[in-house]
């Protein structure tokens, strides 16, 4: 198991949490894990990452797998410009790679925002902390988990 993916195991465990983490192979979209996890689209938790161009800080946008951020709306949620976030500052806040950035375990404090459509359903699937793992979790405790503020920030 990697460094990464026992730091999301150790913060869902430390919250109380118990979960099992599935191998998904080679599935990199949400798409295709949603399909690996045997769910709904919207069940896959993506972790969208920005840049704030004025506090340089990454902001994470915890959203639906079938759903699209809405930059104009995130910004205004962030209350600052956003931009693209690289590699090395994901890294860097979160501890993790792209394309496998888990809501919990970051290595750094991280504002976050959570999509309201996550919260229709009983079961959501999340990464990790690799490009190649995800999680089972009840998308209730998920605001308290990361700290997500819910907000409507989708297009």
């Amino acid at each position: 198991m990697s460094k990464s993916m026992k730091r999301v195991k150790r913060a869902l465990e430390d919250a109380g949490v118990n979960v099992e983490i599935k191998e998904l192979g080679l599935p990199r979209t949400a798409a295709q894990a949603a399909e690996a996890a045997g769910c709904h689209l919207d069940q896959i938790a993506k972790s969208i990452i920005f840049r704030g161009e004025d506090s340089g800080e990454a902001l994470l946008f915890l959203t639906a797998g079938g759903n699209q951020v809405c930059a104009d709306k995130a910004s205004a949620l962030a209350g600052e410009p956003l931009g693209k976030a690289n590699a090395a500052l994901i890294r860097a806040q979160t501890g993790f790679a792209i394309g496998g950035v888990a809501p919990v375990g970051h290595l750094n404090p991280i504002r976050a925002f959570l999509d309201p459509r996550l919260l229709e359903f009983e079961v959501i699937w999340a990464a990790a902390g690799t490009p190649h793992h995800i999680f089972a979790l009840d998308p209730q405790i998920l605001a308290p988990l990361t700290g997500a503020q819910q907000a409507d920030f989708t297009v």
